[in-house]
């Protein structure tokens, strides 16, 4: 994927209208960590004019890719892209941390994945206190660096591997839906996908569980390491086209995920043209797990049917990659609005700060940052329960809420819908 940072960085007329809601402009408020800061030298990068040093990796890192300047801008000016770009060109010349370097391989290969991780869950419990109900794990004592921060929990057995690949919730076994967990729903917020096969289970729409996905890729495409992403994409395409005619739909209960595969997979491939078409012929069916259920199902009409209003009062925090790249943000509002009361924060499109890989392991201090505004909002609100359809958001925002003491929980949209289907049965 080749891009023209010189034709971009030209064509900013340095308006300045993004930089008010830029997320690291906000907590580092300096002209060269804007949008219009990055653009310009993006630009001076292809003309020779910049060297790719360790100054400039470091700035181009900070960036959380939230693509609020893309939304805002009156051009929508790819300044996400040319960061993805640079970021290519950066682990070209220096390298990838060994750590993610490990990690990348294991999203490559899913069986050492499988593997890796439930050695891990069985080891965990002597560093980490488990919280099953939080879906979360606190380093213990003796740990006091990590002890610092909240990580979301390891399963001995991935959501995948705990199921037959085919559910068959219909008299008939024509097959409905497919499911793409992504790695959050898969290895830690198991929950959130067991959630949305009790909603297809109440619907009567028969699942497919394709065991041998792999990651979308979002989190290498976002470090800059594009050979594995080039990897994870065709083995994902060519798997994808063994069961796409039998389907209505694959399902993503994960914003990035749906994002990296509806919008980045086609662009990624876009000089492979006949690789560009197939992504296209898959992407057409491939739906966030909201936006299918509201437009696609009678679930809105089931929910209605059930006559139950649950007491604690939510608030919904919009993904970055699901409002301001899918531009799915009423679907999940009015399928929980049914049975909850919906309080809105001040702003629930500020991005919650979690960055991707490097800034979560490179550049936390940002990310701490970036999360206060959020954590105020919340409060705010005076809701107990903080929603929001993203793995990664649930990762930062957990983290967050758990160090400033509010008594709030985090559940995941489908979670929600999955407690008053249950409610009803019991």
């Amino acid at each position: 994927m080749n891009f023209d940072f010189t034709k971009t960085s030209e064509a900013c007329v340095k308006c300045g209208k993004c930089i008010p809601s830029c997320t690291i402009h906000q907590i580092n408020a300096d002209e060269v960590t804007s949008p219009r800061g990055f653009l310009e030298l993006a630009g001076a990068y292809q003309r020779g004019e910049l060297e790719l040093d360790k100054n400039a990796k470091d700035i181009f890192e900070k960036c959380f890719l939230c693509t609020t300047c893309v939304s805002i801008c009156p051009t929508s000016l790819p300044t996400d892209i040319a960061i993805e770009n640079i970021r290519r060109d950066i682990a070209e010349k220096f390298g990838i941390a060994w750590f993610k370097r490990a990690y990348f391989f294991l999203l490559r290969h899913r069986k050492m994945m499988d593997f890796s991780l439930s050695l891990g869950a069985y080891f965990l419990p002597l560093l980490f206190k488990i919280d099953r109900e939080a879906q979360s794990m606190r380093a213990r004592f003796w740990l006091p660096y990590i002890n610092k921060r909240v990580f979301p929990i390891l399963n001995k057995k991935s959501f995948l591997n705990s199921h037959e690949q085919f559910i068959q919730n219909a008299p008939d076994k024509s097959l409905k839906a497919a499911v793409f967990a992504g790695c959050f729903s898969n290895y830690h917020y198991t929950k959130t996908a067991e959630s949305l096969l009790e909603i297809l289970k109440a619907l009567k729409i028969n699942v497919l569980l394709p065991k041998k996905q792999r990651c979308c890729g979002a989190s290498a495409f976002f470090t800059g390491d594009f050979k594995t992403v080039d990897t994870l994409i065709r083995a994902n395409v060519e798997y994808f086209e063994t069961f796409l005619d039998a389907v209505d739909a694959i399902i993503i209960p994960e914003a990035t995920c749906a994002a990296m595969i509806k919008e980045d997979w086609e662009r990624f491939m876009s000089e492979d043209i006949e690789m560009a078409k197939r992504i296209k012929k898959i992407t057409a069916k491939v739906f966030m797990a909201s936006e299918w259920l509201y437009k696609k199902t009678n679930l809105l009409e089931y929910l209605k049917s059930l006559n139950i209003t649950q007491k604690e009062r939510i608030t919904y925090h919009d993904p970055c990659h699901a409002r301001k790249v899918l531009k799915i943000f009423k679907e999940p509002r009015a399928l929980l609005a049914e049975n909850y009361e919906l309080s809105e924060m001040s702003d629930p499109a500020q991005c919650c700060g979690f960055g991707g890989v490097t800034m979560q392991s490179e550049k936390f201090e940002l990310a701490k940052m970036a999360v206060k505004p959020k954590i105020e909002m919340i409060k705010e609100t005076g809701a107990k329960i903080l929603s929001a359809e993203c793995g990664a958001c649930r990762m930062q925002l957990t983290n967050a809420i758990d160090k400033s003491g509010a008594e709030v929980k985090f559940k995941h949209p489908l979670e929600l819908i999955a407690e008053i289907i249950r409610a009803k049965q019991t």
